[in-house]
């Protein structure tokens, strides 16, 4: 009888080690630290991973789905758009359970929606709102009302009739961000903004690699590359990392990280 447990633990264990030798061959031949390095081998798993993973198996509530890719102009016919496959999470099991309970079905339909608008974009792909219609069972002028109050709360799910207007959907990310250096717990962002408590702790992880590297010196080309965001998305972050108040507790945390990951000018572009 093989032993399943046993040989996905090898597996693991020597991919382990082909991590360390691309993190060593990045530090040694590009002249990076540690830190830089592991984030250029995160963007790697990022963008390779499906191409890497041989099993076909989903999760429970995942489903996967052939969407315009994000690449794709808005003058493009659907028909002629170039396509992209992403994995969705329609269903997110006891979390979605605990936001039916606790605000109702049209609750949990908007964090839904901001849910896989958000995996879709991060994916290189975009949702058209007819697509969600059809994936929800609703009509279109239900999802419509959803975006009316969803940017009441200042959140703009990234589908591909806003993309042209992105700059805006940035906004609920730095809408994150502020709560965090407010002293939110991540539980309360979630709650506050309609995402996942993973999504809000990837989105305040991207805020602390960025601030580490402007605190460093570095541009903002540089730091794009090196964090996996968007030149958009880096910039929010540094005005947030120039003009934020965070609240001691979080200023002390920020403080940390940067002296963590070896900022080299720990004056520059600080924190007031």
């Amino acid at each position: 009888m093989i032993n399943n447990s046993s040989r996905q633990r090898w597996q693991r264990a020597e991919a382990r080690n082909l991590d360390a030798q691309f993190s060593n061959g990045i530090i040694q031949g590009m002249n990076c630290s540690p830190f830089e390095a592991q984030a250029i081998l995160e963007k790697v798993h990022e963008v390779y991973a499906p191409l890497f993973d041989n099993s076909d198996a989903l999760g429970p509530g995942r489903i996967r789905l052939a969407v315009i890719d994000a690449t794709v102009g808005p003058n493009t016919p659907l028909a002629l758009a170039r396509q992209r496959v992403v994995t969705l999470t329609l269903d997110a099991g006891n979390a979605d359970r605990d936001v039916r309970r606790q605000g109702g079905v049209i609750v949990l339909r908007r964090r839904r929606l901001v849910r896989i608008c958000e995996e879709a974009f991060q994916q290189g792909g975009l949702l058209t709102l007819e697509g969600v219609a059809d994936l929800f069972n609703c009509s279109v002028r239900t999802l419509v009302s959803d975006l009316s109050a969803l940017r009441k709360q200042e959140i703009i799910p990234p589908l591909r009739s806003t993309v042209k207007d992105m700059g805006r959907a940035l906004t609920h990310r730095a809408l994150i961000v502020e709560h965090w250096l407010s002293g939110l717990e991540y539980s309360d962002i979630a709650a506050k903004t309609c995402h996942s408590v993973s999504s809000v702790a990837n989105y305040v992880d991207k805020f602390r690699r960025c601030a580490s590297l402007f605190a460093a010196g570095h541009d903002l080309s540089m730091v794009a590359f090196v964090a996996g965001v968007s030149p958009a998305l880096a910039e929010a972050m540094q005005t947030l990392h120039r003009e934020g108040h965070p609240v001691a507790h979080r200023r002390q945390e920020l403080d940390d990280s940067i002296k963590k990951n070896g900022a080299s000018h720990p004056g520059k572009e600080r924190l007031p």
